[in-house]
């Protein structure tokens, strides 16, 4: 299947889920993302702020703040269509930018560079347990994982896990995908 169907009909389930089945899932897959052992080590996470029907990552960075975890978020640059990640400590220094993306403010945040990052949750909609990924069709993670070196993560509802997809040369796979029914270590699927 096409990715661009294969997107729409996922988001469209997505959709679907009530506020309450959202907010329940989305806690289950917090649940199993605090059992991981990268995530316990990570000293420095990036995480895109989440916008619905996403799972949501709100609680994530609060609960790493918490834990005293540092949290850095994507600021995006239409032009070249890339990405830093800036370290913020309070949900204040973000800003509501394009398509109702939250990043965060330039003067108010600090940029760190990708061996800064000790664990990258990485967005998408569609995944294969080998850790394959449909985005939302901007291309920002795939340049941005090229380079990356650290350990890499995404969180998703389960139906968001399709058998196979179609897999270009520049697509790179996380290390593992965490849903509220199971952990997936996508690189032992790989091997």
């Amino acid at each position: 299947m096409e990715k661009a169907v294969l997107r729409k009909s996922v988001i469209s389930q997505m959709n679907e889920l009530s506020k309450s089945q959202h907010a329940e899932m989305s806690a289950a897959i917090l649940e199993k993302l605090l059992e991981d052992s990268d995530f316990q080590q990570a000293k420095t996470v990036g995480v895109t702020i989440s916008r619905w029907p996403e799972v949501d990552t709100i609680p994530l960075i609060k609960l790493c703040w918490q834990l005293g975890k540092k949290v850095a978020a994507p600021k995006c640059f239409a032009k070249d269509r890339t990405m830093n990640f800036r370290l913020f400590d309070r949900l204040g220094q973000l800003e509501v930018v394009y398509m109702d993306l939250q990043e965060p403010i330039e003067a108010e945040t600090e940029a760190v560079g990708p061996e800064s990052l000790d664990l990258l949750i990485v967005p998408g909609v569609v995944f294969t347990a080998s850790g394959y990924r449909i985005g939302f069709g901007g291309g920002y993670y795939d340049r941005y994982l090229s380079g990356f070196k650290g350990n890499t993560r995404s969180l998703a509802f389960d139906f968001q896990l399709a058998g196979e997809l179609p897999v270009e040369s520049h697509d790179i796979p996380v290390d593992g995908i965490i849903t509220e029914i199971r952990t997936i270590d996508s690189k032992a699927v790989r091997a």
